[in-house]
């Protein structure tokens, strides 16, 4: 879009005010008449079978109003329910009770007599694999793809079975590396073992990512009433209209029967990508209870059912030219999978390993292993960023080998232009992706840093403390396409744009309207954005996750905001005399062009759609938009100009960003302390929307990946398979305190051909960037092979450099 006003420049957004003065209300601040507080029995152990339950002592105590038990909730064909009779982690949750107020409640669960019958658990994947491993299911313990599907059939499902690998495959993979052993799923093209041959140097390295909680700073509270047979529930989540469909499967009701109101999230990271299915919980009570009810999840359950990240323990046998070009990667993953699933991190993680490598031939296995641990979920730069700590120590230490600057190793295997991606296809064609300018990120992110000169200075010891540098490439999907834009120009003169997406905190329900007042010539101060609350009538949107959001619904609101600049054209030609062509928008009116005296004013014309009816005013909708934003059109008819349109703008490819970590550390060798000097990310992400949001997010991203690198982790009890990490304090995400008091960032702003406004998602990449780029100048700090594991904590680092070799466990989850 050449020539914007509003598109690439700061503002501010119209909730800041309501956020910095506490006026903003999040689920758990809301609050109606005869309202009763739900708490929650969870399981106190890792995998067992509910035989008995007594609430007769609970039901009998004055205050108590309702129990919901699994027997309560709709069958949910094998998927995850809110409530179960067979919990397969420690914290979930078996029942809730509403009561008067939380004390009684959570009186009332110490009165209930719940009889478990133990069950065999695994918190370990690589220990549910070996011989005499556990099943974390009674099904089975890993996940199969699922078979393709007959020609007009549905598609099957995945399922699952049990694979155990042999004492054999453990003693061939040899000391700390994992066994390249039987693997459900797999991919390959090229030649592999000519690359390897072709190698001037062939790296095997193992590396094990941890899980981590999402922890949101908003957990997942919510509060439900019913009235006039629809359910009304204040929830936390990162998509207003994609949560609706899912809530009404856990509920069992048709999604009509719904309004969810959810103005500000704070925080999802993906764990609230359509909602929670804990959600049902306040739902279901509240309709037994006959009143509201409020569900207000503690930290520590937070912990239990808020999601994690799923852990990786990956193996990479990658061959090299002497000019650092990846020849071959052979590429295995273990997926700790949680006890649900299936999770499809893993897929990711080698398809974002081929598209940042290149690599002319490669091979992908993988196994998703089901572990008795909380459910995961996509957590921000889900795969991606475990490809980054998997591979970016191989290629590490390959250009240490080599001989070759760690920037220019990156370079030579860059991703450029429609780069090719993933497995093939049955007739061997890669996906591609739209567009990739990594080399100009990672030339003007290495000018910006001022890289050759830390690079020299990077190794040396000044007392007891040595610093190092390291850059990284993060990357992850920035996009999707076919949603709908929906807006009004009304009497008054203003826009109204109707947005679906969630506030989480990313601007994204705001920015898009943006777009809609470049298109129309709109003043800012004369745009209203309806959000929040699927009463006010949003349209069908893109789930706000994977980072697809900004390409998403920039393109829906370009073709709504094209649908009502038509309609504008149109109204002037009838009125005046001429074709649309013949009028242009400006200065809130529509005119001739070359005469702004002849036309009349979007109140005006607004005024006439309304007189004019059908198409104009909405009485009228495409055939194409989806049955929500109907729904919701339908409700805003007559109200004045509609501009409804569903993205339909080509697109050839698969949108994906890409951000560049520079990262300067300093390590104290007599403490092993970590500090993060400085940190500069450069994004390649198409046109900026939104340039302090687009700073925020690559500040924000990178740092989620730099507390990976550095501090972040679970930690489980093996024997008895209970987590000993619950609060912040263990779980130990980054502060504030831990990074330097200024951070940089840029991009290349070089906009994406395809889509119109240029614009890619970017909250994911930035993970990845920070993540490996701080633990490759940990590497460059006291070298290459001090550590494979994350995070690199002071432990890991004394006792391999005091031991001279690695001393931490290989293969070992959760420590």
């Amino acid at each position: 879009m050449p020539d914007t006003k509003l598109i690439g420049r700061d503002y501010t957004t119209p909730d800041l005010v309501a956020k910095v003065t506490g006026r903003a209300k999040y689920a758990e601040d809301y609050r109606a008449d005869g309202m009763l507080f739900c708490k929650l029995l969870l399981s106190p152990m890792p995998h067992a079978r509910v035989r008995r339950i007594d609430t007769s002592a609970a039901l009998a105590m004055p205050g108590v109003k309702a129990i919901l038990t699994a027997n309560d909730l709709p069958d949910s064909r094998g998927a995850e329910r809110a409530l179960t009779n067979e919990p397969l982690y420690q914290g979930e949750p078996i029942l809730a009770v509403a009561a008067i107020d939380e004390l009684t409640a959570a009186e009332a669960i110490e009165r209930i007599d719940v009889d478990l019958e133990p069950l065999p658990f695994v918190v370990d994947p690589i220990e549910s694999l070996r011989p005499t491993g556990a099943n974390g299911r009674l099904e089975g313990n890993v996940w199969f793809p699922a078979p393709p599907a007959a020609p007009g059939a549905p598609p099957q499902r995945p399922t699952l079975k049990t694979l155990k690998w042999t004492d054999q495959d453990f003693a061939d993979a040899g000391p700390g590396a994992l066994p390249m052993a039987k693997a459900p799923d797999e991919w390959s093209y090229g030649d592999l073992e000519a690359g390897f041959r072709d190698a001037a140097l062939v790296v095997d390295e193992t590396f094990v990512v941890q899980s981590t909680s999402h922890q949101t700073l908003e957990t997942r509270s919510a509060m439900a009433y019913w009235q006039n047979g629809k359910l009304y529930l204040h929830g936390s989540t990162q998509s207003v209209a994609r949560t609706v469909d899912p809530l009404a499967q856990w509920v069992g009701i048709p999604a009509s029967e719904i309004v969810l109101i959810s103005e500000y999230t704070g925080g999802g990271f993906g764990s609230k990508g359509g909602g929670a299915v804990s959600m049902a919980i306040p739902a279901l009570l509240s309709k037994k209870a006959n009143a509201p009810v409020m569900m207000r999840v503690s930290r520590e359950e937070e912990q239990y059912i808020g999601r994690g990240r799923t852990g990786m323990i990956g193996r990479a046998r990658v061959g090299f030219r002497k000019d650092g070009r990846i020849t071959a990667l052979d590429l295995f993953i273990v997926e700790d999978n949680g006890p649900y699933g299936p999770m499809g991190d893993y897929r990711a993680a080698g398809n974002g390993a081929s598209l940042v490598w290149q690599p002319l031939a490669m091979r992908w296995r993988g196994v998703a292993v089901i572990t008795n641990t909380p459910p995961r979920s996509q957590q921000r730069s889900p795969g991606d960023m475990q490809a980054n700590g998997i591979m970016d120590p191989v290629v590490t230490k390959a250009a240490k080998k080599l001989g070759i600057d760690p920037v220019a190793i990156r370079r030579i295997n860059a991703p450029e232009g429609k780069a090719l991606y993933g497995a093939p296809d049955a007739r061997g064609t890669r996906r591609h992706v739209t567009s990739a300018f990594v080399k100009q990120a990672l030339d003007r992110g290495a000018e910006l840093f001022k890289w050759e000169e830390r690079k020299a200075r990077a190794g040396t010891r000044r007392g007891s403390k040595v610093r190092g540098v390291g850059v990284a490439v993060g990357q992850h999907g920035a996009g999707s396409i076919g949603y709908d834009g929906l807006m009004t120009i009304r009497p008054d003169g203003k826009l109204y744009v109707q947005s679906g997406i969630g506030n989480l905190g990313t601007h994204s329900v705001i920015d898009i309207a943006r777009v809609a007042a470049e298109v129309l010539a709109m003043p800012w101060e004369k745009v209203e954005v309806n959000w929040g609350s699927t009463a006010k009538h949003v349209p069908w949107t893109c789930l706000s996750v994977g980072s697809q959001t900004t390409h998403a619904m920039t393109r829906a609101n370009m073709a709504g905001a094209e649908s009502a600049r038509l309609k504008l054209q149109e109204i002037a030609a009838k009125d005046l005399g001429g074709s649309p062509a013949d009028y242009v928008l400006g200065g809130e009116r529509v005119h001739r062009k070359g005469d702004p005296s002849r036309g009349i004013s979007y109140a005006q014309a607004a005024k006439r759609a309304i007189e004019l009816g059908g198409k104009y005013d909405g009485h009228e909708l495409p055939d194409d938009i989806h049955p929500f934003t109907k729904t919701s059109a339908k409700a805003l008819a007559g109200l004045g100009l509609m501009g409804v349109a569903k993205d339909t703008y080509p697109h050839d490819g698969d949108s994906y960003s890409f951000v560049i970590g520079f990262a300067e550390v300093e390590v104290d060798v007599e403490t092993g302390h970590t500090r993060l000097v400085d940190y500069l990310g450069v994004g390649d992400v198409g046109t900026i929307v939104n340039p302090r949001s687009l700073g925020g997010q690559i500040h924000g991203g990178s740092c989620f990946g730099i507390g990976h690198a550095l501090t972040q982790k679970w930690v489980y009890d093996q024997h008895y398979g209970v987590p000993l990490a619950k609060r912040f304090h263990h779980t130990k995400p980054l502060t504030i305190l831990d990074i330097p008091a200024e951070m940089h960032w840029e991009a290349v702003g070089i906009p994406d051909p395809e889509t119109p406004v240029g614009a890619r998602g970017v909250g994911e990449p930035p993970v990845g960037a920070g993540y490996g780029s701080v633990l490759n100048a940990i590497a460059n700090a006291v070298g290459e092979d001090i550590f494979r594991r994350a995070p690199v904590t002071a432990d890991i680092i004394l006792m391999s450099l005091e031991h001279g070799r690695r001393m931490h466990a290989p293969l070992t989850a959760h420590l």
